[in-house]
Protein backbone atom coordinates (compact mmCIF):
# COMPACT_ATOMS: atom_id res chain seq x y z
CA UNK A 1 0.00 0.00 0.00
CA UNK A 2 1.28 3.69 -0.79
CA UNK A 3 1.34 4.98 2.59
CA UNK A 4 1.85 8.08 4.13
CA UNK A 5 5.13 7.43 6.64
CA UNK A 6 5.32 10.53 9.12
CA UNK A 7 7.53 10.04 12.43
CA UNK A 8 7.55 6.42 11.70
CA UNK A 9 3.87 5.92 11.41
CA UNK A 10 2.14 5.01 8.36
CA UNK A 11 -1.65 6.64 6.94
CA UNK A 12 -3.54 5.63 4.24
CA UNK A 13 -4.39 9.00 3.69
CA UNK A 14 -2.28 11.71 2.61
CA UNK A 15 -5.24 14.29 3.38
CA UNK A 16 -4.81 16.39 6.25
CA UNK A 17 -7.92 18.96 7.86
CA UNK A 18 -8.11 21.03 9.80
CA UNK A 19 -10.61 21.83 12.89
CA UNK A 20 -11.45 25.48 12.68
CA UNK A 21 -14.09 27.61 11.51
CA UNK A 22 -17.02 25.08 10.67
CA UNK A 23 -20.24 26.29 12.39
CA UNK A 24 -20.14 23.43 14.97
CA UNK A 25 -18.16 20.54 16.17
CA UNK A 26 -20.97 18.26 14.91
CA UNK A 27 -20.24 19.76 11.08
CA UNK A 28 -17.05 19.27 12.18
CA UNK A 29 -16.84 16.06 12.24
CA UNK A 30 -18.87 15.42 9.54
CA UNK A 31 -16.30 16.83 7.19
CA UNK A 32 -13.94 14.89 8.78
CA UNK A 33 -15.00 11.56 8.30
CA UNK A 34 -16.10 12.69 4.54
CA UNK A 35 -12.64 13.81 3.68
CA UNK A 36 -11.08 10.32 5.31
CA UNK A 37 -8.60 12.06 7.02
CA UNK A 38 -6.29 10.51 9.62
CA UNK A 39 -4.26 13.43 11.29
CA UNK A 40 -6.34 16.41 12.13
CA UNK A 41 -5.00 19.81 13.39
CA UNK A 42 -5.88 22.09 16.24
CA UNK A 43 -5.02 25.09 17.02
CA UNK A 44 -4.15 24.75 20.54
CA UNK A 45 -5.10 28.68 21.61
CA UNK A 46 -8.59 28.92 19.97
CA UNK A 47 -10.16 25.32 19.99
CA UNK A 48 -10.70 23.62 23.78
CA UNK A 49 -9.58 20.14 23.88
CA UNK A 50 -9.69 19.95 28.15
CA UNK A 51 -8.44 23.22 28.97
CA UNK A 52 -11.55 24.84 29.47
CA UNK A 53 -13.36 22.93 32.06
CA UNK A 54 -17.42 23.13 31.53
CA UNK A 55 -17.19 24.01 27.70
CA UNK A 56 -17.73 21.72 24.75
CA UNK A 57 -14.50 20.13 23.96
CA UNK A 58 -13.43 18.80 20.58
CA UNK A 59 -12.18 15.18 22.35
CA UNK A 60 -15.74 14.43 22.42
CA UNK A 61 -16.30 14.74 18.80
CA UNK A 62 -13.03 13.40 17.35
CA UNK A 63 -12.02 10.84 19.68
CA UNK A 64 -8.15 10.92 19.96
CA UNK A 65 -8.70 6.52 19.40
CA UNK A 66 -10.12 7.50 16.12
CA UNK A 67 -7.62 10.50 14.59
CA UNK A 68 -3.51 11.37 15.16
CA UNK A 69 -3.89 14.78 17.03
CA UNK A 70 -1.64 17.33 15.28
CA UNK A 71 -1.55 20.11 17.74
CA UNK A 72 -0.29 23.64 15.86
CA UNK A 73 0.93 27.21 16.84
CA UNK A 74 -1.63 29.12 14.71
CA UNK A 75 -1.40 32.71 16.45
CA UNK A 76 1.81 32.46 17.79
CA UNK A 77 4.31 35.14 16.41
CA UNK A 78 7.52 34.36 18.59
CA UNK A 79 9.66 31.20 18.86
CA UNK A 80 9.30 31.18 22.81
CA UNK A 81 4.91 31.59 22.37
CA UNK A 82 5.33 28.58 19.64
CA UNK A 83 7.33 26.28 22.07
CA UNK A 84 5.27 27.28 25.47
CA UNK A 85 2.23 26.30 23.35
CA UNK A 86 3.73 23.22 22.49
CA UNK A 87 4.54 22.27 25.82
CA UNK A 88 1.38 22.89 26.86
CA UNK A 89 -0.26 20.50 24.43
CA UNK A 90 1.92 17.96 25.06
CA UNK A 91 0.37 18.00 28.78
CA UNK A 92 -2.83 18.48 27.48
CA UNK A 93 -2.71 15.55 25.29
CA UNK A 94 -0.99 13.17 27.70
CA UNK A 95 2.96 13.38 26.50
CA UNK A 96 2.02 13.25 22.55
CA UNK A 97 4.72 14.48 20.35
CA UNK A 98 3.52 15.00 16.74
CA UNK A 99 3.01 18.98 16.60
CA UNK A 100 3.09 21.65 13.42
CA UNK A 101 4.83 24.27 14.30
CA UNK A 102 3.97 27.82 12.72
CA UNK A 103 5.48 30.91 13.89
CA UNK A 104 3.73 34.15 11.54
CA UNK A 105 5.57 37.59 10.60
CA UNK A 106 2.37 39.51 10.56
CA UNK A 107 -1.38 39.12 11.24
CA UNK A 108 -2.36 40.40 7.88
CA UNK A 109 -0.64 38.27 5.85
CA UNK A 110 0.20 35.14 8.04
CA UNK A 111 3.33 34.84 5.84
CA UNK A 112 5.88 32.62 8.15
CA UNK A 113 8.91 34.17 10.14
CA UNK A 114 11.41 31.81 9.02
CA UNK A 115 13.85 33.06 11.58
CA UNK A 116 11.77 32.78 14.52
CA UNK A 117 10.55 29.18 13.02
CA UNK A 118 14.01 27.87 12.62
CA UNK A 119 15.01 28.59 16.51
CA UNK A 120 11.50 27.10 17.28
CA UNK A 121 11.88 23.82 15.58
CA UNK A 122 15.63 23.75 17.00
CA UNK A 123 14.68 24.14 20.92
CA UNK A 124 11.23 21.69 20.08
CA UNK A 125 13.25 19.00 18.10
CA UNK A 126 16.07 18.84 21.42
CA UNK A 127 13.22 18.69 23.72
CA UNK A 128 11.69 15.32 21.78
CA UNK A 129 8.74 16.49 19.57
CA UNK A 130 8.21 15.42 16.39
CA UNK A 131 7.72 18.26 14.52
CA UNK A 132 6.07 19.20 11.18
CA UNK A 133 6.59 22.72 10.27
CA UNK A 134 4.99 25.34 8.44
CA UNK A 135 7.13 27.72 6.18
CA UNK A 136 7.75 29.64 3.44
CA UNK A 137 8.51 27.76 -0.46
CA UNK A 138 12.14 28.84 -0.25
CA UNK A 139 14.31 25.83 -0.81
CA UNK A 140 16.65 26.37 1.54
CA UNK A 141 15.56 27.09 4.37
CA UNK A 142 13.22 23.97 3.89
CA UNK A 143 16.01 22.07 3.67
CA UNK A 144 18.11 23.44 6.97
CA UNK A 145 14.39 22.83 8.62
CA UNK A 146 15.23 19.11 7.42
CA UNK A 147 18.49 19.13 8.79
CA UNK A 148 17.51 20.48 12.21
CA UNK A 149 15.32 17.01 12.33
CA UNK A 150 11.98 18.34 11.74
CA UNK A 151 10.26 15.20 10.45
CA UNK A 152 7.99 16.84 7.82
CA UNK A 153 8.42 20.30 5.93
CA UNK A 154 5.17 21.76 4.64
CA UNK A 155 5.69 25.12 2.12
CA UNK A 156 2.67 26.93 1.53
CA UNK A 157 1.15 27.07 -1.86
CA UNK A 158 0.19 30.47 -1.21
CA UNK A 159 -1.55 32.70 1.54
CA UNK A 160 -3.08 30.75 4.60
CA UNK A 161 -7.03 31.45 3.53
CA UNK A 162 -5.96 33.05 0.67
CA UNK A 163 -7.24 29.79 -1.83
CA UNK A 164 -5.27 31.43 -4.62
CA UNK A 165 -3.93 27.94 -4.78
CA UNK A 166 -0.32 26.77 -6.41
CA UNK A 167 1.52 29.96 -7.39
CA UNK A 168 5.04 28.59 -7.62
CA UNK A 169 5.12 25.11 -8.41
CA UNK A 170 8.94 25.35 -9.54
CA UNK A 171 9.56 25.81 -5.85
CA UNK A 172 7.71 22.90 -4.74
CA UNK A 173 9.10 21.05 -7.06
CA UNK A 174 13.02 21.75 -5.95
CA UNK A 175 11.69 21.21 -2.31
CA UNK A 176 10.52 17.56 -2.68
CA UNK A 177 13.50 16.88 -5.50
CA UNK A 178 15.68 18.62 -2.47
CA UNK A 179 15.20 17.29 0.90
CA UNK A 180 14.15 13.42 2.02
CA UNK A 181 11.23 13.91 4.40
CA UNK A 182 8.20 14.35 3.71
CA UNK A 183 6.82 17.45 1.53
CA UNK A 184 3.50 18.51 2.14
CA UNK A 185 1.73 21.52 1.33
CA UNK A 186 0.75 23.81 3.77
CA UNK A 187 -1.96 26.96 2.94
CA UNK A 188 -3.43 28.47 -0.13
CA UNK A 189 -5.41 25.46 -1.37
CA UNK A 190 -8.81 26.53 -2.53
CA UNK A 191 -10.51 23.82 -4.44
CA UNK A 192 -9.85 20.13 -5.47
CA UNK A 193 -7.80 20.78 -8.46
CA UNK A 194 -4.88 22.67 -6.26
CA UNK A 195 -5.21 19.86 -4.35
CA UNK A 196 -4.51 17.68 -7.43
CA UNK A 197 -2.15 19.86 -8.74
CA UNK A 198 0.38 19.68 -5.83
CA UNK A 199 0.12 15.95 -5.72
CA UNK A 200 0.86 15.77 -9.12
CA UNK A 201 4.02 17.29 -8.30
CA UNK A 202 5.19 14.92 -6.40
CA UNK A 203 4.21 16.21 -2.60
CA UNK A 204 3.56 13.73 -0.39
CA UNK A 205 0.40 14.98 1.36
CA UNK A 206 -1.97 18.05 1.96
CA UNK A 207 -2.85 20.05 4.62
CA UNK A 208 -5.89 22.38 4.27
CA UNK A 209 -8.71 23.87 6.41
CA UNK A 210 -10.17 27.10 4.98
CA UNK A 211 -10.90 25.58 1.99
CA UNK A 212 -13.04 22.77 3.00
CA UNK A 213 -14.59 24.61 6.16
CA UNK A 214 -15.29 27.70 4.36
CA UNK A 215 -16.81 25.90 0.91
CA UNK A 216 -21.12 26.28 0.79
CA UNK A 217 -20.84 22.73 1.45
CA UNK A 218 -18.24 21.98 3.57
CA UNK A 219 -18.92 18.26 3.70
CA UNK A 220 -19.34 17.62 -0.22
CA UNK A 221 -16.16 20.26 -0.16
CA UNK A 222 -14.49 17.48 2.00
CA UNK A 223 -15.60 14.37 -0.42
CA UNK A 224 -13.92 16.10 -3.54
CA UNK A 225 -10.55 16.93 -1.45
CA UNK A 226 -10.08 13.47 -0.89
CA UNK A 227 -11.15 12.19 -4.42
CA UNK A 228 -8.61 14.74 -5.72
CA UNK A 229 -5.61 13.89 -3.58
CA UNK A 230 -6.15 10.49 -4.50
CA UNK A 231 -6.14 11.08 -7.82
CA UNK A 232 -3.54 13.42 -7.81
CA UNK A 233 -1.04 10.76 -6.28
CA UNK A 234 -2.15 8.13 -8.61
CA UNK A 235 -1.32 10.64 -11.21
CA UNK A 236 1.86 10.75 -10.16
CA UNK A 237 2.50 7.64 -9.42
CA UNK A 238 1.71 6.53 -12.94
CA UNK A 239 3.79 9.26 -14.63
CA UNK A 240 2.19 11.59 -17.09
CA UNK A 241 3.42 11.64 -20.66
CA UNK A 242 5.37 13.95 -22.41
CA UNK A 243 4.55 17.56 -22.99
CA UNK A 244 5.07 18.04 -26.99
CA UNK A 245 5.05 20.95 -27.64
CA UNK A 246 4.23 21.12 -31.85
CA UNK A 247 4.24 17.58 -32.08
CA UNK A 248 0.85 16.35 -32.87
CA UNK A 249 0.46 12.33 -32.39
CA UNK A 250 -2.62 10.48 -32.91
CA UNK A 251 -4.54 8.59 -30.48
CA UNK A 252 -5.86 6.08 -32.80
CA UNK A 253 -3.53 3.62 -35.09
CA UNK A 254 -2.63 4.91 -38.46
CA UNK A 255 -2.06 1.49 -40.17
CA UNK A 256 -4.74 -0.26 -42.45
CA UNK A 257 -6.72 3.31 -43.55
CA UNK A 258 -9.08 2.65 -45.92
CA UNK A 259 -7.76 5.75 -48.12
CA UNK A 260 -3.65 4.04 -48.15
CA UNK A 261 -5.33 0.66 -50.13
CA UNK A 262 -6.60 2.58 -52.71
Amino acid sequence: MDSLVIAGKAYNSRLLVGTGKYKDFDQTRAALDASGTEIVTVAIRRTNIGQNAGEPSLLDFVPPEQFTYLPNTAGCYTADDAVRTLRLARELLDGHKLVKLEVLGDPHTLYPNVIETIAAAKTLVKEGFDVMVYTSDDPIIAKQLEDIGCCAVMPLASLIGSGMGILNPWNLQIIRDTIKVPVLVDAGVGTASDAAIAMELGCDGILMNTAIAGANNPVLMASAMKKAVEAGREAFLAGRMPKKLYSASPSSPTTGLISQGA
